[in-house]
């Protein structure tokens, strides 16, 4: 709901990101099997929409190359970075280089690139996408998940997923 009153228009995007920022959210690389070949982008956006249907969602932007090339492919693997993988988050936040060099991946359900290591993974074909300002609402029907065997573990130098919180990678204190 909108107050109609215009207020928003006039947001300070700085302001916005900063006091948003004080929101922690998890790190994830949404990958896909494009036709010239494997793509991915890292998101904070995602999140679970629904049980019954499993419904997941995530928010690229407009301005996105990476996601120009997998909007249309049908199909995307979330990737649910563990926090030791905070360099494969910038790599795939990043606009240039081959995001897939050095990072070993496999296949599920859909075809789109799991990668190694991830704390969890989800696979979903598209449900539908929304646009939404300057970002698309994305909703995938899962179809496969799970999680990296040892990653949890004792004796694992991995904790816990990846978190954003004011601007700085970080861990889930107390797992």
């Amino acid at each position: 709901m909108t107050s109609g009153d215009g207020a928003g228009d006039s947001m300070d995007g700085r302001e916005f990101r900063r006091v948003l920022g004080h929101y922690p959210t998890g790190v994830t690389v949404v990958t896909a099997a494009c036709p010239g070949g494997p793509e991915g982008l890292t998101i904070g956006s995602f999140t679970s929409v629904s049980l019954d249907p499993p419904l997941v969602s995530f928010c690229p932007g407009h301005d996105s190359d990476s996601w120009t090339r997998m909007r249309d492919v049908g199909s995307f693997c979330v990737n649910v970075l563990a926090d030791d993988q905070a360099d494969l988050s910038s790599t795939f936040a990043s606009r240039t280089g081959d995001k897939f060099r050095g990072v070993s991946t496999r296949v599920e359900s859909t075809g789109a690139p799991v990668i190694e290591g991830c704390f969890a993974w989800i696979d979903c074909r598209v449900e539908t996408v929304h646009t939404a300002g300057d970002h698309d609402i994305v909703v995938g029907r899962v179809v496969a998940l799970g999680t990296a065997e040892g990653v949890a573990d004792p004796g694992s130098t991995t904790n816990g997923p990846l978190v954003f919180f004011k601007g700085s990678y970080g861990r889930v204190a107390g797992l």
